[in-house]
């Protein structure tokens, strides 16, 4: 094999042999024998996904929104940690597109929850003030929607509901190669089978069902649609309301029912499809009931989401079955490939496992046209909006497995954000574009006491915009982000203050870094926002000398005086604002983010040996109870470059909750986040770094992998990380 250590667009290569890719996905296809409310599988395509109970639809909602039992969860070895962990995974069928906003009778807007902060003598207004009415709305609202639950109803043969304790002989299988949910249970001893399955091209749920040994008055469908709920993290559904919105039903016919919903100012389409023996009836507002005249064969439907009402013909369950496998078996047959079974590491095979269930779930729920939220189109985490500092650990991977596309979806959503965004860089004073945080569809940010004061997102178009040239280097690619790198380039050089004392251009106050415990009003220069901003505008630099412009004299300026990063007795330190990282254990905690200006970032102007010693002082004291799903890929970027392989399995595969991986693969963080999609896209970022390589790696094969025979790691397809 050849590692990429040098070229951007150099992909490694297994030279011996390909890897049996069959093989290896499907070694690990997640498979339930037991009702696992922590674990519901998904089924997407990046625009769209559904959430499955143990039935392969939504059929008991209502025991998955319940938390008060532990469930035990797999460890490192692949076996079952001693840990217990709580609670459940709400099922929901969301959208990029599907998005509800309250009334808003008081006229909230971001003034209402602004207030203004000293930055260097000049007076800054930030929307800080969260816990206000104004605050309120605004972080409420847009919300994403779950756009339906459809679930089956069970019948017993007296006439009775099954009750979930009541389905026997549960086996689902989630066959990632053909991106197909297989559920088979029992109902008295007669046995159901069902197939669910989302289209790659339409938003739309296919189902097929083998119900011959019930009746037909023993199973149904049932599709119920809610009202939106301004939740931070959880269920989306408020059922509780169904006088504040409508559903009409618009278009009727012998195999389909076509609805319009109407939610206060917002509405979609849904139509539902069903094969000859089917027929639907309304049982109540907003719900209705799919039946079925018998069971002698497979029983077949489909339901469509639209934002749009259409009237072409849309595909049946049966076309969708294979053009799913065809779509699923190109994605995995496609792009990079990391096969770890001969290691003699016992850890390899659940980092393996991480790694081909973290592709599939980042497929299904960050692929798509707009920044995902953290828990994707899962459920709800910060009311559905998306937060751009977590875009990067969402997108990057994509173009490092040789994934391109997948990052490319969602980078056009900047052009259509700049007008928003400019007017809010304006409001404040600075000149280009400051990206927003914690976004809606919109492009508006969030009130925040902490999103606002964030600055790390800054340079994630840069990033991803070089990414892009890596691959793609030319004239098109230059002039397509052309604007989104100018703009991005001009607030980073008039966002630093220049303070005479220090002869420097300094970041902040306000500001709070990455690490999210320091208050705006003192802080200042964070180191990995120091490195981040000279990476940002060098980055630009070069692409005015790509496009044959001179270098701007001011982004010149404030690369040549930007502060150094701060270092206290050796070591690197959190901020220079806030130096004692190493003498104050209140400051160890959080995102260990003062690693990622070598590691996360090229290791441009770090010094790699003070840098190895501050690793190893964050992996001996750093409170790790208190870290995040990214946070342990984000070590083990920074081991890995500065030389510590064995740190940065060790931190990968870290035995803490929040690096816990549950059998459907989602990182578990808490109660309330029981996924996090962040954690997902670290480990893949970080695994192709370190059996990809990066720029100026040792010519070695998977140089970030331990070199002592106890891994193999046999690559293909990966893409050089800068």
């Amino acid at each position: 094999m050849t590692g990429s250590n040098s070229d951007g667009g150099h992909k490694s290569v297994d030279q011996e042999n390909s890897i049996d890719r069959h093989a290896l996905v499907t070694r690990h296809n997640p498979v339930l024998t037991e009702i696992n409310r922590l674990s519901p599988l998904s089924v997407g395509n990046g625009e769209f996904a559904f959430t499955a109970d143990i039935t392969g639809l939504q059929t008991f909602t209502d025991f998955y929104n319940r938390d008060e039992d532990n469930v035990p969860a797999p460890g490192p070895d692949g076996f079952l940690q001693q840990r217990e962990i709580e609670g459940a995974s709400p099922l929901a069928t969301q959208s990029q597109w599907g998005w509800h906003s309250f009334p808003n009778p008081e006229g909230h807007t971001m003034a209402d929850a602004t207030r203004m902060y000293d930055s260097h003598g000049r007076d800054v207004p930030y929307a800080s003030l969260q816990n206000t009415p104004a605050g309120d709305w605004l972080r409420e609202n847009p919300h994403r929607l779950n756009l339906a639950r459809i679930g089956f109803e069970l019948k017993k043969s007296d006439g009775t509901v099954v009750d979930i304790e009541e389905v026997e002989s549960v086996r689902q299988e989630l066959d990632l190669w053909s991106g197909t949910l297989h559920s088979q249970f029992e109902v008295e001893g007669n046995p159901v089978s069902v197939e669910t399955r989302v289209h790659p091209d339409h938003d739309m749920l296919a189902v097929t069902v083998d119900a011959s040994s019930l009746s037909h008055e023993q199973i149904g469908v049932v599709i119920a649609f809610p009202y939106g709920r301004g939740l931070h993290a959880g269920d989306p559904s408020d059922w509780s309301k169904p006088e504040h919105h409508t559903t009409n039903s618009i278009s009727n016919g012998d195999d389909y029912r076509e609805w319009h919903r109407i939610l206060d100012e917002d509405e979609y389409f849904v139509k539902l499809a069903w094969d000859e023996r089917g027929d639907v009836e309304k049982r109540a507002d907003h719900e209705y009931f799919l039946s079925f005249s018998d069971t002698g064969n497979p029983l077949s439907f489909t339901v469509a989401f639209l934002e749009e009402q259409v009237t072409d013909d849309l595909p049946d369950a049966y076309s969708t079955k294979e053009t799913v496998e065809g779509w699923w078996n190109d994605f995995w047959l496609r792009g990079g490939a990391i096969d770890l079974s001969e290691s003699s590491d016992p850890r390899a095979h659940e980092l393996e496992r991480r790694i081909v269930l973290s592709q599939y779930l980042m497929a299904i729920q960050s692929s798509g046209s707009m920044p995902p939220q953290e828990t994707g189109l899962t459920y709800n985490s910060w009311f559905g909006k998306f937060h751009l500092e977590m875009h990067w650990w969402h997108g990057v991977h994509f173009a490092l497995w040789d994934r391109l596309d997948m990052l490319e979806n969602s980078l056009d959503w900047y052009d259509e954000i700049m007008p928003v965004a400019r007017a809010a860089t304006e409001l404040q004073g600075y000149e280009g574009i400051r990206w927003p945080k914690m976004v809606s569809p919109d492009g508006r940010d969030s009130p925040s006491g902490v999103g606002v004061f964030l600055v790390w997102q800054q340079p994630h178009p840069i990033y991803y915009a070089e990414l892009v040239h890596r691959q793609k280097p030319g004239q098109e690619t230059l002039e397509r982000f052309r604007d989104v790198v100018f703009e991005t380039a001009d607030f980073m050089a008039s966002y630093p203050s220049w303070v005479e004392e220090k002869g420097e251009y300094v970041l902040g106050p306000p500001l709070i870094p990455a690490q999210e415990i320091f208050p705006p009003e003192e802080t200042f220069n964070p180191g990995f926002e120091l490195a981040y901003w000279k990476f940002g505008l060098e980055t630009a630099q070069q692409w005015r000398e790509r496009l044959g412009l001179e270098r701007d004299p001011e982004w010149d300026r404030v690369l040549e005086n930007l502060s150094p990063l701060p270092e206290k007795d050796g070591l690197y330190v959190n901020t220079e604002s806030h130096p004692n990282t190493f003498t104050d254990a209140n400051e160890r905690r959080d995102h260990p983010t003062l690693l990622g200006s070598c590691g996360f970032l090229p290791c441009n102007g770090v010094d790699r040996e003070k840098m190895r010693r501050t690793l190893h002082e964050v992996m001996d004291s750093w409170n790790w109870d208190h870290t995040w799903g990214w946070d342990y890929p984000l070590v083990a970027m920074t081991a890995a470059r500065v030389g510590e392989p064995d740190i940065a399995i060790d931190a990968l595969m870290m035995d803490v909750q929040k690096n816990t991986y549950l059998p459907n693969g989602h990182n578990y963080q808490d109660t309330r986040l029981t996924l996090y999609l962040p954690g997902n896209g670290g480990v893949l970022t970080a695994v192709a770094m370190m059996a990809g390589g990066w720029d100026g790696a040792p010519d070695m094969d998977a140089p970030g992998f331990p070199q002592d025979g106890s891994w193999v790691v046999r690559h293909e397809g990966l893409i050089t990380m800068p």
